[in-house]
């Protein structure tokens, strides 16, 4: 069964940073294009990074682009999220998800394959 974990997420402060991982278990990572997503409060789901299978292609959302990170160690089987310059705007829960198909495109589209329980992340002073 194809599982994803993410954990990192907590409580900042505006302008502080985070790092985000996502490991996943049950499946080897380098097949799959892997995203970050996220859902704010009242607000649908959105696509904040994605990325190839192979690290080679990424891909971000204008609102974290030239503050977030998106990296992967696919010999850990991890994905991670680096979150800098963080703002209220970034409260939310961030989830991973995995994709099998088109695994060299790091669109934020088409993601379904497996999706981790998520993790919040809370920026407040």
């Amino acid at each position: 069964q194809l599982q994803l974990v993410e954990s990192g997420g907590g409580l900042v402060q505006p302008g502080g940073s985070l790092r985000l991982s996502c490991a996943a278990s049950g499946f080897t990572l380098d097949y799959y294009a892997i995203g970050w997503f996220r859902q704010a409060p009242g607000k649908e789901r959105e696509g904040v990074s994605c990325i190839s299978s192979s690290g080679g292609s990424t891909n971000y959302a204008d609102s974290v682009k030239g503050r977030f990170t998106i990296s992967r160690d696919n010999a850990k089987n991890t994905v991670y999220l680096q979150m800098n310059s963080l703002n209220p705007e970034d409260t939310a829960v961030y989830y991973c998800a995995a994709r099998a198909r088109f695994i060299s495109d790091s669109s934020c589209h088409n993601y379904g394959d497996a999706w981790g329980q998520g993790t919040l992340v809370t920026v407040s002073s």
